[in-house]
């Protein structure tokens, strides 16, 4: 490129000299491959790129100190995770989640919390059942580590 547009420079020595290159990146490629991205999948990214891979949601007050302990541990495995703390119905918090196309969401009630449980849903399919917390942690870690496009 140097050549090309033949760029010179005056040096210390008062020469004439040709620049080197050294890197050269068309400007905005980054924020087009971004844009490629998001349009191929529509938002929705495999749980291993998303933003957010899991969104919890609890149901009332008394659910949040439950809802940020589980944030917690989640965090300390590098799971991206945020705590829905608005007082709004369920639905609502649900709906938004879908919106944002989270890969997982986790509904905490009383029974999930004196349980030590998650009720787990999953985008695309909905609804797939309360587990023990440590399963749901596991199941996302193996889909971030294979990479899987679906849950």
């Amino acid at each position: 490129m140097p050549e090309r547009f033949d760029l010179t420079y005056v040096g210390e020595d008062g020469q004439r000299h040709r620049p080197v290159m050294i890197h050269r990146v068309a400007f905005g490629s980054m924020e087009r491959f971004i844009g490629i991205l998001i349009e191929h999948y529509a938002g929705a990214f495999p749980v291993w790129i998303a933003p957010v891979q899991v969104k919890i949601l609890p149901i009332t007050d008394r659910n949040t100190e439950y809802a940020q302990k589980l944030a917690a541990s989640l965090k300390e495995l590098d799971i991206r995770v945020e705590v829905d703390e608005r007082s709004e119905k369920i639905g609502y918090k649900i709906r938004e989640a879908q919106m944002e196309k989270v890969p997982f969401m986790l509904v905490l009630g009383d029974k999930e919390q004196e349980a030590g449980a998650v009720a787990v849903r999953v985008r695309g399919k909905g609804d797939v059942g309360t587990m023990g917390f440590d399963t749901f942690r596991d199941m996302v870690l193996e889909a971030i580590r294979s990479k899987t496009q679906q849950q």
